[in-house]
């Protein structure tokens, strides 16, 4: 079995040593064993250090992309470089190396497509009241979204298999922690957890800069993926609202003019009109859901297409673009 651990690095050359000290030469079950750094355009000596620590690889983006764009270039690259499992950990040494065995557990046995280090935030001191109480609540929106049990959805220390790395594909630009989540729910991968310790932290995280902001892309970003993978469904909670604020005024009208409270029409027309409003577009937004549902069978399609696709590439020998191969013996 092939083991790549990538690292997504955004000037990371002070913790950058740290990280790659802590990871693992050698795993029960595992031949190879290889590390890849993306750097997305860092301005400090973050690339320096990984030559100078002995890192296997290195991509780095000509500009700032993101931490979405740097982990989906990283699995990209593990895959056409061979890598029959994939481990994600950060730069900022947060997530100790050595429980990387434990980790990749799951996937070594075949119990598991993805798996998730649970950073059992409940528990970390550093973490405000705040912190934990959204950490737990965006975790738990995150498990009714995707239909799986993860614990700690935010979490960047994970496993993937080669198969489920070839499923994935990030839209969002902001992170790739929930996307994958609920990707994996929707296409029936399997997903686990195993409990992981974290390192006290070496700086101040750069993803969240409020908690107001963290909330708010997190709620969109949810939104938007479940709308993504249950269109119908999504629509039809959306209608509901006017379909019933329709029925309710038109049955009012009906009911009172029946039992001759009212004796004529015109009396309660507000009701009437109103009504039929609210019904027509609680009609017209079922009918986007039912159109939507259909381009999402067709995007079903694209996506089984697109995952022959990169399994074509992983087994070719193409280039990578900005690939840079540090130890040359291993390559």
């Amino acid at each position: 079995m092939h083991l790549i651990i990538q690292i997504p690095c955004y000037n990371e050359a002070d913790t950058l040593p740290q990280t790659i000290a802590n990871l693992p030469t050698q795993i029960p079950g595992i031949k190879r064993i290889e590390t890849l750094v993306i750097d997305d355009g860092s301005s400090d000596d973050t690339v320096f250090v990984a030559r100078q620590f002995g890192v296997d690889y290195i991509i780095r983006h000509p500009h700032n992309r993101g931490l979405a764009a740097v982990f989906q270039t990283g699995l990209d690259a593990c895959l056409r470089l061979g890598a029959d499992i994939i481990v994600n950990t950060d730069g900022d040494n947060q997530y100790p190396g050595h429980q990387i065995p434990r980790l990749i557990e799951p996937v070594l046995q075949r119990k598991a497509d993805i798996v998730i280090g649970d950073r059992q935030t409940h528990t970390i001191q550093h973490f405000s009241p705040l912190k934990r109480f959204l950490q737990q609540w965006g975790s738990w929106v995150v498990r009714l979204a995707s239909d799986t049990g993860v614990p700690d959805a935010t979490s960047g220390f994970r496993a993937f298999s080669r198969d489920a790395a070839m499923r994935l594909t990030i839209f969002t630009k902001y992170t790739y922690t929930l996307e994958t989540i609920i990707q994996a729910g929707k296409k029936g991968l399997i997903v686990a957890s195993v409990p992981i310790e974290v390192n006290a932290p070496l700086r101040k995280s750069r993803l969240i800069k409020s908690n107001w902001s963290y909330i708010k892309r997190n709620a969109s970003t949810i939104l938007r993926l479940y709308t993504f993978y249950e269109p119908l469904r999504t629509f039809f909670y959306f209608s509901l609202p006017f379909f019933l604020a329709g029925l309710f005024l038109l049955g009012r009208f009906f009911y009172f003019y029946l039992s001759g409270v009212i004796n004529t029409m015109g009396r309660y027309v507000q009701s009437v009109t109103i009504g039929g409003t609210l019904l027509t577009l609680g009609l017209l937004i079922f009918i986007i859901g039912v159109i939507a549902d259909l381009i999402a069978a067709n995007r079903m399609l694209m996506e089984e297409t697109l995952y022959r696709i990169k399994r074509l590439e992983a087994d070719g020998a193409d280039p990578i673009p900005h690939l840079v191969s540090v130890n040359k013996t291993k390559s």
